[in-house]
Parts: C-alpha cells; sequence; structure tokens
C-alpha cells in the first residue's frame, strides 16, 4: 500500500472508531460475540489439552511398559510372574536400595457406588506392590497414610477423591461381598494416577481369582537412552512373550481418542457459533455504514479510493474482533483453567477425572479465530460501501 493510501485508510478508521458511541448497541453486540465464541471455543480444547496433559505428565522417558505380546492396552493384558523376574535381572534396569525398580501391576475395572448420587461408577482399580509408588517420581500421599501390604486397604487419586464425595479417606467400598477401608490419598503430579483406585496386588490376586498374574509390568531404566537395548533385549529373550512401550508414547496414545472426540466437538461448536458472532458483526458494519453513507460518499468525492473505504473498513472490524478475542481469552482462562471434572476414558471405559488446561497456544488460537471472523464480517459492508454510486450516497439512500 502506497503511503498516501496508508494515510487516508488511518484517517477514515479514525473517522470511523470515532462514530462507533453512535452506534454502541451495534457495536457492543458484535464484540459480545466475538467474545462469546472465543471463550466457548478455548474452554472446549482447554478439556483436551487437559485429557493430554493428564497422561503426558505421568509418562516418563526411562520408563517401560511391558504389556502381553499383540495387546495395546492393560485391559487385554495378561502376564505371569516369570516376565517380572527376567526384567529384574536385565542389563540398564535402575535399583535402589531396596533393588530393581520394577513394578508388577494388576489392574480391573471396579464398580463403585456413589451414595451422593445414587449411581455408579466405573473406576480404575490398580493393584500394586510396594515398589510402583518409586517409579513415579511425583507420587505422594497427601492425606491419611499408605497401604499396609496384605490388607484390604486402599489408597484413592486425589482427582477422584474430589470429585466423588464416597471415595474419602475413612469411608469403606463395597466390591462384591467384600469391604474395603480407603486410608489414604495419593497424588501424581496430575497424572493419571490420580483418577485411580490403589490397593495391594496380592489380595486383589486372590479377591479376584486371577492366580498369579498382572496385566502389565513398569521398569524404570538406568536411563532415556537404553530403552532401545532393553527393548531388543526383552525381543530377544525367548521365554519372554511381551511388548515394550516408552511409558510416555503408551500414555499418550491412550489418550489420543478423547482428545480428538473433544477437539472435534470444540471445533464444531466454535465454527458453528462463530457464523452467529459473523451475523451480528455483520450487523455492526452495515450499521456503521447505513449511518456514514453521506460521509463515505463525501470522502470518495473528495478522493478517497474505493480501496481505502473497504481497508478502514476492515480495519474496524479487525480491530472489534481482536478486542472481542482478548474479552473472550481472559474470560476462558479465568473461567476454565484448572478446573477439574470426570469423563468416561475410552481406553478403560472408567471414570477418569482431569484438570481443564487453558494453555498459551490456546489463547492465541481463541484471538486469531476472532480477527478471521472480524475479517469475514467486515469484507461485505465494506465492498458494499465502496461500489455504493456517490449520487446515492449524497442523498443519504
Amino acid at each position: 500500500m502506497k503511503p498516501n493510501s496508508l494515510v487516508q485508510m488511518m484517517a477514515v478508521t479514525s473517522l470511523n472508531l470515532r462514530s462507533i458511541p453512535g452506534r454502541i448497541g451495534t457495536t457492543t453486540v458484535a464484540l459480545t460475540g466475538f467474545a462469546g465464541v472465543v471463550a466457548v471455543l478455548v474452554g472446549l480444547l482447554s478439556i483436551a489439552e487437559g485429557f493430554r496433559a493428564m497422561h503426558e505428565s505421568a509418562g516418563a522417558e526411562d520408563v517401560a511398559i511391558l504389556l502381553r505380546a499383540g495387546a495395546t492396552d492393560e485391559l487385554g493384558s495378561q502376564i505371569d510372574q516369570e516376565p517380572a523376574k527376567i526384567a529384574a535381572s536385565a542389563d540398564h534396569v535402575a535399583r535402589d536400595a531396596g533393588g530393581a525398580l520394577v513394578s508388577p501391576e494388576l489392574l480391573t475395572i471396579a464398580e463403585v457406588p456413589l451414595r451422593a448420587s445414587g449411581m455408579k461408577a466405573n473406576f480404575t482399580l490398580r493393584g500394586v506392590t510396594p515398589v510402583a509408588p518409586r517409579l513415579r517420581r511425583s507420587f505422594r500421599i497427601v492425606k491419611g497414610r499408605d497401604r499396609h501390604p496384605g490388607t484390604s486397604e486402599l489408597t484413592v487419586g486425589l482427582g477422584a477423591a474430589s470429585q466423588f464425595p464416597d471415595l474419602r479417606v475413612g469411608s469403606d467400598v463395597v466390591m462384591g461381598t467384600s469391604r474395603w477401608r480407603i486410608v489414604g490419598e495419593h497424588a501424581d503430579g496430575g497424572g493419571v494416577a490420580e483418577s485411580e483406585i490403589w490397593g495391594d496386588a496380592a489380595v486383589l490376586q486372590n479377591f479376584l481369582n486371577r492366580g498369579p498374574s498382572y496385566q502389565s509390568i513398569r521398569v524404570r531404566l538406568d536411563s532415556a537412552d537404553s530403552m532401545r537395548r532393553f527393548t531388543d533385549a526383552m525381543g530377544r529373550d525367548p521365554r519372554m512373550n511381551v511388548r515394550v512401550f516408552p511409558e510416555r508414547k503408551f500414555l499418550a496414545d491412550q489418550s489420543r481418542m478423547l482428545v480428538n472426540i473433544a477437539t472435534a466437538i470444540g471445533t464444531t461448536i466454535g465454527l458453528l457459533m462463530g457464523l452467529g458472532a459473523i451475523i451480528a458483526a455483520l450487523n455492526a458494519m452495515y450499521s456503521a455504514v447505513a449511518v456514514r453513507t453521506k460521509e463515505i460518499a463525501t470522502l470518495r468525492a473528495l478522493g478517497f479510493g474505493s480501496g481505502t473505504v473497504v481497508s478502514s473498513l476492515l480495519a474496524e472490524s479487525l480491530i472489534i474482533g481482536f478486542a472481542g478475542g482478548v474479552v473472550g481469552a481472559v474470560l476462558a482462562y479465568f473461567a476454565f483453567d484448572g478446573m477439574r471434572a470426570s469423563t468416561i476414558n475410552f481406553a478403560t471405559y472408567s471414570q477418569v477425572t482431569f484438570a481443564f488446561t487453558v494453555t498459551p497456544a490456546l489463547l492465541v488460537q481463541g484471538v486469531l479465530y476472532a480477527l478471521v471472523l472480524g475479517l469475514l464480517s467486515g469484507l461485505p459492508p465494506g465492498l458494499r460501501a465502496a461500489r455504493m454510486p456517490l449520487v446515492e450516497g449524497l442523498r443519504g439512500n
């Protein structure tokens, strides 16, 4: 754009903006529409980000998960004790004062009655050994105490306890004909373990008539660089009929379905609401043209080009879109970020809790979307103003 044209556009845009108080109603409707679209869009997409963050925050590059060969998730896997013993003696396995950091774990879905709602919910029940917390660097007991091995005691994840009042320290959980006492709440840095109930693996094996079998084996390696060598060693051992997954990749794969569903829903709703926002903004911009018909025609008669008129109206609609986008992004951050909710994890078909996560990238995405909506809503009125016959415009028709 030539310097003279740019000056003209800025001058006309300034006139447009100064006329806003005369049409404050329609302008406020347009800005509110943009803000509402951005707030809803960012809020819905923060569900996907929260679910992804919940899984990925718990995943470590130096932890391997062993499942039965052919299995893609823990529920579809079954491993006996022998692979756990072999893995514990393998090279590149990390060790501490308690021995090799190898944790065979049992997994099942428990139906827990919730007195507060009168309904039942499925929760992931994980049977663990004392080694299990040491493979999760963020794991800690935040309330009550840890379980005593060999007892029917449970600890419940912080997220599950916050969402479901029945799953609290000191309460009993009835599963089948057995009664289990919750003695503590555990946290895991926002990871997936916060949605799980943990019990003693040996006790749960007897309760479920599973025998000496597990669903998975977690192994901490001496470094992330050892993952390939450990995987190759497990594959070469004829006694091992297992598949090795890096923990971070495994957890990311488990979250992919719900992330995709939440993203698709959020995007679809955002697009539909965006159409409504464009209609509201079009009314505002057409109003701007209607109240300034003579003024725009006079400017054109004085030598202001049609491109200048179109550009000035586009600039006004972009400013309104940007303002609405910023307002919506701020509202979304304070309304949704950190808010806890629960849903069904399609990988396990059990209840999982997570926190909405509003990231800087989502906020930028929301503002950019508002700018696109502003651009689309400013173009038709701008073209109409530029094409209006001068005589008709000067008459104010």
